[in-house]
């Protein structure tokens, strides 16, 4: 049972010396498109919800200029349907006023967005937006949606 050392049957790798050389790797390190899309994810997750408010409302258009606020504002809608939301969270008229001056800490000044379908009475905004006058908050902004290319180029 003794090994012949000197046959050439030991190392083959000791054999080929120097000319021994691996083939190239053949798989995708994946682990960086993993976490550059974790990553993306990420930012689309939390920018997403501050992008649209989850009423769907069919806004009116006006040429009307942008309005620009360092605070972030309170957006009321009132959908096609005259149901009333705070946010994305649906409630009463009489309930309005008391969550507004909950959320605001009483701050009269806060500034608050109203949003209403264009399908819509116009008294049934102007009864939301007369509830908001009464309790006091005056910064209360009519939102509108940007006139179309298309409907621009028609009235001229």
């Amino acid at each position: 049972m003794a090994m012949d050392v000197g046959s050439g049957q030991g190392n083959k790798s000791s054999q080929l010396g120097s000319s021994y050389r691996r083939a190239p790797m053949s798989d995708i390190n994946v682990t960086p498109l993993v976490d550059v899309m974790l990553v993306l994810l990420i930012v689309f997750m939390v920018t997403a919800p501050l992008l649209t408010v989850g009423v769907p409302v069919d806004l009116p258009e006006t040429a009307a200029n942008r309005i620009v606020g360092q605070d972030e504002p309170l957006v009321v809608s009132v959908n096609s349907n005259g149901g009333l939301f705070l946010q994305d969270t649906e409630i009463n008229l009489d309930q309005l006023v008391p969550r507004l001056t909950a959320i605001t800490e009483n701050r009269k000044d806060a500034r608050i967005f109203l949003r209403g379908d264009q399908a819509i009475a116009y008294g049934r905004v102007m009864s939301v937006m007369g509830a908001l006058n009464r309790a006091g908050f005056n910064r209360v902004a009519l939102i509108t949606q940007a006139p179309s290319k298309k409907a621009g180029q028609g009235a001229r």
